[in-house]
């Protein structure tokens, strides 16, 4: 029997995919409308609207999100990926790297911020090597999804779905899921995926032109000066070997060796200690020079390079300032502001590396490798402008890493054997990385998505309503009646292909919020294990290929690889029906 809260429920869940697809609300506050007016009709009480903030899976990701940003910011990543592809020069051998990195990471990490961190070296690469960007951006957004969709915590679409298992009363005393549930598909679909994205990649993605646009405003030269130190890794190796003629944005102008200069720098010249290397390069891109795997010092930056926390930034100087005509040595930057100048640059002109004679000028803008207290120090000065921070640099002691990434995968190893609460083993680590000062708890705040957290909580409470209110179990008998002529595997796939195509239309977070229950209840109905059902919703929403506004990875190397929305469904279409396939094939073998 069809009632008015079984209407008033698909009224509201018509709203909501709207509203998602049309862009009519923000989707926070579209799932915010659409539970309220729910609850406003008493379909939903209060504690049943509130009942996903208590919701043991939606506080597992926001964990996972804090200590995900925690290693972004830690450079771990970024570390690990300039060793990791030092020696791909290909496009083969790139993208095979990229693609098993990345979905390894990303069974373990949250794969939004890791795509986050590779997006750079992705394009650096492709620059370096004369590839478009939009051969690897589009691979590296699904890279992370084959790898995310492989285990609990490898996306929170999975977290949301075992959080919806934990809420559920269709099914009594259903248990929750583990993290290698997902590895039975998961795993082979890494592996096929990444075979099917090396040899359709290069064929079925476009060749575009990066977007970073390299003349767009903001964009000013300046000369640096770095010094090789005793341990760098770049001792004994050639100018070819190692890479840096191919930094982007950055050109090697000269070599400064025992008071002699080279000026110009054969490939084959082997580079030593003490080496000075003077370089001309572009003020976003002078940060690559400071990575710690090149082992470079700038030496005007002097004692500044030992504290833990940095800013690369620029100053213009004022019209009215007390520093103009005098050379930059009598400034004494350091001692009034904790900064150093590294760079000058005046009307289109670089100002050459050794600038202490320099007599500065109005309007010249000034690069600073400053301490985090010159915002502070310079807060009264009328002698310059602040215009950007170009970037933050923060060095974090090897203990301190290795305590983090030991502790992730010791309470990963322990919560897949049940012997701890991944949540209890997430909640101590957090404290350590507190304790340890590796962040600030004002920063941990400030990193919290709370319009992700308001979806999944609305989410759960929208499904408790299609659960309550019979809606569910409407659906389910609908979708039993026009494909269980065909068996159950016929079931499987039409639940695999409608959320599919929500999740790819709309996003993730609805499909599982609507297809979650109907799913469950069509295994009731038909006195059919729970699991296989709980899992295809999983994997349909979670493997999200044929559309940018599907799933947040794929939305963010939309602008960056400058495609179009064709382009998603060309080669995502192939690899969604791959993954059905499978997945399909796995459930039926495994659970029927």
């Amino acid at each position: 029997m069809i009632t008015f809260d079984i209407v008033l429920v698909f009224v509201v869940l018509i709203f909501i995919v709207i509203s998602l697809y049309t862009g009519l609300l923000e989707p926070a506050f579209t799932f915010i409308v659409g539970v309220v007016v729910l609850g406003f009709f008493r379909i939903l009480t209060p504690g049943e609207m509130l009942s996903g903030f208590a919701n043991e899976q939606v506080m597992i990701i926001i964990l996972l999100l804090l200590i995900g940003e925690v290693i972004r910011k830690t450079a771990i990543a970024e570390l690990v990926f300039d060793r990791y592809f030092r020696k791909a020069r290909s496009y083969n051998g790139f993208m095979s790297r990229m693609v098993f990195m990345v979905s390894v990471f990303s069974a373990f990490l949250n794969n939004t911020p890791l795509v986050a961190v590779m997006m750079p070296y992705v394009r650096t690469w492709s620059k370096r090597y004369n590839i478009s960007p939009s051969k690897l951006l589009i691979p590296l957004s699904y890279a992370a999804i084959l790898g995310g969709s492989a285990t609990l915590i490898g996306t929170s679409t999975n977290l949301i779905v075992n959080g919806m298992v934990t809420d559920q009363h269709i099914v009594p005393g259903l248990p929750g899921l583990s993290i290698f549930d997902f590895a039975w598909v998961g795993v082979p679909m890494i592996i096929l995926g990444g075979i099917y994205l090396l040899l359709a990649g290069k064929k079925l993605l476009p060749a575009r032109k990066d977007t970073e646009e390299p003349y767009s405003m903001g964009i000013r030269t300046y000369f640096i000066e770095v010094q090789i130190k005793n341990n760098s890794p770049l001792v004994g190796q050639t100018i070819e070997e190692s890479g840096l003629r191919n930094l982007p944005g950055l050109y090697l102008v000269e070599i400064h060796r025992m008071g002699k200069r080279i000026f110009v720098v054969s490939n084959n010249l082997i580079l030593e200690k003490g080496d000075k290397l003077t370089f001309a390069g572009e003020n976003k891109k002078i940060s690559l020079l400071t990575k710690p795997e090149y082992g470079l010092s700038i030496p005007s930056a002097g004692m500044l390079q030992r504290k833990k926390h940095v800013n690369l930034l620029e100053i213009v100087i004022s019209p009215n300032s007390s520093m103009i005509g005098k050379p930059l040595r009598d400034v004494n930057f350091r001692a009034r502001y904790n900064a150093a100048v590294i760079g000058i640059y005046r009307n289109e002109e670089s100002i050459p590396p050794r600038i202490r004679d320099t007599i500065l000028q109005a309007g010249d803008v000034l690069m600073l490798y400053a301490g985090s207290d010159f915002h502070t120090l310079s807060r009264d000065s009328h002698d310059f402008y602040f215009i950007s921070k170009v970037k933050e640099i923060e060095k974090v002691e090897g203990y301190k890493i290795a305590i983090l990434l030991s502790g992730l995968a010791l309470i990963i190893l322990l919560s897949a054997f049940k012997l701890i609460s991944l949540f209890m083993g997430l909640v101590v680590l957090l404290m350590v990385v507190l304790i340890l000062k590796m962040t600030q708890p004002k920063d941990l705040v400030r990193s919290i998505d709370y319009n992700l957290g308001l979806i999944i909580v609305m989410s759960l409470a929208l499904g408790t309503a299609m659960i309550k209110t019979g809606a569910a179990d409407l659906v389910a008998r609908y979708v039993i009646a026009l494909l269980i002529p065909l068996g159950k595997v016929a079931v499987l796939t039409g639940i695999y292909v409608i959320t599919a195509v929500i999740a790819a239309y709309v996003t993730n977070k609805a499909a599982v919020a609507i297809m979650f229950p109907i799913s469950l209840s069509i295994s009731l109905q038909l006195h059919l294990p729970a699991m296989p059902f709980i899992l295809v919703v999983a994997y349909a929403s979670a493997a999200n290929f044929m559309t940018p506004v599907g799933y947040q990875t794929n939305l963010m190397v939309y602008g960056p690889g400058a495609y179009k929305f064709k382009d998603y469904f060309r080669i995502g279409f192939p690899l969604t029906v791959i993954y059905m396939i499978v997945a399909i094939a796995v459930l039926s073998l495994k659970y029927f």
